[in-house]
């Protein structure tokens, strides 16, 4: 790999040890992947935010890391944590917990890590611009920013990530070149989409069979929404690792067919129907039949509109299962002020930031719920939480999930 002179200076460790070792790592995966150069990046989200990710080593790394007074060198967002940070004594969170997740966060914070602690930063104004080079963890963010934004990154992991953050830049290698930016695999969507989880269960069925290659859609209507577009990345980086797709006449690499494949033929071509959406929705609602004790949204956390869609399907109603709508803390402020927080409160429901039930340490709001079952509108939750948690799961509409919140059965 080729650096430049202010690159092996830092190698060299000019800069003191903690940019030393991020050059150390840095360099190894450019020579893993046949990278030429470094790429200097703006802006970094980091996975490794959550104890339960982390755990006592990288929670120690990190905390090393940030000796002499560390500063990141890129703008630097945290992804979800492992609790409500405001109020996780009444969530059901550990003192231990508590503790263990305040020190990783205040390490990140020290550094200068924005604790956001939400896996949509693009929601809450950390936006690349179309074609800049950024280091994102957690695999929704990174399908939204390279698809949706056009953004450039690959799938980092927490060492890297926080190594990019500190050295300010990556290799170029992966998504950051042109040519592994081309479409591989064509998708024809003929199936009715409208709710965010026809999104989801159309991602999962895709994701399964690319796995970890690009996909081009055609047939998904050009006004697709934003939390529409976020929830199927969602699925193809769940049952897939997708971290870029593309869809034509939507996505900014795809104006025509021809630009998302880069002239290329498609190694598979594939048509999803009513029938294939329907095999999804059923792949993904693993339970027998228990009632339902939570209803969980906002995986990956909802965006304004989400929360005042379900606001107006609840208003002057009351649960009868436990409802989290997750969600970022300034998404949760405005909520506040626009009062929908006030509605969703009002008929039970409870907005819960900072923490996500993938990343979260769930098992004990679990015990104090008294799980029997969730349902959920995210393909990636209803794809972890059987295996992870153990959770019999419903998957479903926003409609269906609302209802079944204000019945208790789905």
């Amino acid at each position: 790999m080729k650096l430049t002179a202010e690159e092996q200076k830092m190698l060299d460790g000019q800069y003191g040890k903690s940019v030393q070792k991020s050059m150390e790592i840095l360099t190894s995966l450019g020579d893993i992947y046949g990278a030429e150069r470094m790429i200097p990046v703006k802006s970094v989200h980091m996975p490794g935010s959550s104890i339960v990710v982390a755990g006592e080593a990288a929670t120690s790394f990190v905390e090393q890391m940030g000796e002499n007074e560390t500063r990141f060198a890129a703008f630097t967002t945290l992804n979800t944590g492992a609790m409500d940070m405001d109020r996780p004594q009444e969530l059901g969170f550990s003192e231990e917990t508590i503790a263990r997740q305040e020190r990783l966060t205040g390490a990140y914070r020290r550094m200068g890590g924005v604790p956001c602690h939400t896996c949509t930063p693009y929601l809450i104004g950390h936006c690349p611009k179309f074609g800049e080079h950024v280091a994102w963890g957690e695999s929704s963010a990174i399908a939204f920013v390279n698809s949706v934004i056009g953004a450039r990154t690959n799938r980092e992991g927490g060492p890297a990530a926080l190594a990019a953050a500190i050295a300010g830049r990556v290799p170029a290698y992966g998504y950051h070149l042109d040519e592994n930016r081309r479409g591989q695999f064509l998708i024809h969507v003929e199936a009715s989409l409208s709710d965010i989880a026809d999104y989801g269960a159309l991602g999962y069925w895709v994701g399964t069979r690319v796995e970890s290659g690009v996909p081009v859609f055609t047939g998904i209507p050009a006004d697709v929404s934003t939390d529409q577009l976020k929830s199927l990345g969602a699925a193809l980086a769940s049952s897939g690792a997708v971290a870029l797709f593309h869809i034509v006449g939507v996505t900014p690499e795809a104006p025509t067919l021809e630009a998302a494949m880069g002239g290329n033929a498609p190694k598979e071509t594939w048509t999803v129907g009513e029938e294939e959406l329907r095999s999804a929705y059923e792949t993904l609602s693993k339970q027998q039949g228990q009632p339902v004790s939570l209803v969980a949204m906002g995986c990956p956390h909802s965006s304004l509109n989400e929360i005042v869609k379900v606001a107006s399907l609840v208003e002057g109603k009351k649960v009868k299962t436990a409802f989290w709508m997750l969600c970022a803390q300034p998404v949760k402020h405005l909520a506040e002020r626009s009062g929908h927080a006030g509605i969703l409160e009002e008929a039970g429901v409870t907005l819960v930031c900072d923490t996500c039930p993938v990343l979260g340490a769930m098992g004990e709001p679990m015990e104090k719920i008294g799980m029997t079952a969730m349902a959920t509108n995210s393909a990636k939750l209803a794809h972890y939480a059987p295996g992870q948690w153990k959770i019999p799961t419903y998957y479903g509409t926003t409609e269906q999930c609302v209802n079944a919140a204000l019945k208790g059965v789905f």
